[in-house]
């Protein structure tokens, strides 16, 4: 008899994209940043990029197969928190330090949660803060660009917030020539990336928007009152890893908000805590810990900005 209808559960509505399409799609536009991060640290960018790529992949695999899970090495998602992890540390991080790394984003961050799309905390972001927290040392130790010479000052927004010093170079902010973490320096490159992102529909506009606007609009408004203590808004979003955090870690589609509501409150929750911690803290950097302090609240923010059903 001739099949004329079939009947099956929802959801009924297909799409064309996947993990591995959108996982190609997010490395495809971490190549500026990672040309730019080879490019001012030479070998030392390099040695960092492929070892963090390499120990994410190596212990996905390993702890699935002691899980008894299906691989997924093959999915594009450990390499992209492999460069995304290195794109955050700074260029004279040891190597073991760089594998204990890629093991808790990985371990702890990702399979201990289910693997992907169980995950609570971005992966990347979650290594980086277990380093500073147990070697501080080695994730504030900077380099300069193409000498490589090691520097005891710190980067432009420890120079601001610490020594309150005005003396910004806006073109080396944009263009990357600065000290500081791989992936954090070169604007330019973290920019075309996220245009890519979007136009791509990778990622939400909201996001990355409502971040870097909410960055901007404190900055200025605290310039304006005292200019000599407080950067300007275009400062605060070229310096440190504001691009990359908004652009490329807060957007992370399995730790941020699924309603439209939610991804702008989400964006403005991270701009405003990091704008505490860059004015207040003690720290001259909080785009870690806005973005991960924030993943602790997405399922709070999907569930209260759910949209009423049809008919309720």
């Amino acid at each position: 008899m001739e099949e004329k209808l079939r009947l099956s559960p929802g959801p009924h509505i297909f799409g064309r994209q996947s993990t591995p399409k959108m996982m190609r799609d997010v490395i495809i536009a971490l190549i500026p940043a990672i040309f730019a991060s080879v490019y001012f640290f030479k070998g030392k960018a390099v040695i960092l990029l492929f070892v963090s790529v390499v120990s994410c992949v190596f212990f996905e695999w390993v702890l699935q197969v002691l899980m008894r899970r299906k691989s997924t090495i093959y999915d594009g998602s450990a390499v992209v928190t492999g460069i995304l992890l290195a794109m955050v540390m700074p260029p004279s991080l040891p190597v073991w330090a760089c594998v204990l790394g890629s093991f808790i984003a990985i371990g702890l961050a990702k399979q201990l949660f289910g693997g992907l799309g169980c995950n609570i905390f971005n992966p990347a972001l979650l290594g980086r803060a277990f380093l500073m927290a147990a070697f501080p040392t080695f994730m504030t130790r900077w380099h300069l660009p193409f000498t490589l010479d090691a520097v005891t000052e710190a980067t432009p927004l420890g120079m601001v917030k610490f020594s309150h010093s005005m003396n910004i170079d806006y073109l080396s902010l944009f263009t990357g020539s600065v000290s500081g973490s791989l992936g954090e320096t070169s604007a330019v490159g973290l920019l075309i990336g996220g245009a890519y992102l979007v136009m791509r529909k990778v990622i939400d506009w909201r996001i990355p928007s409502s971040y870097i606007g909410t960055v901007y609009v404190l900055g200025f408004l605290f310039n304006s009152i005292q200019p000599d203590r407080y950067a300007g808004g275009l400062f605060h979003i070229l310096a440190g890893g504001l691009l990359i955090g908004a652009i490329f870690m807060a957007t992370d589609p399995m730790t941020s908000p699924v309603t439209k509501k939610g991804r702008w409150i989400f964006g403005i929750g991270c701009g405003g805590i990091t704008m505490v911690i860059r004015l207040w803290g003690g720290l001259p950097e909080g785009v870690m810990y806005s973005i991960l302090l924030m993943n602790a609240l997405t399922p709070l923010l999907n569930r209260t900005t759910r949209p009423r059903r049809y008919g309720t």
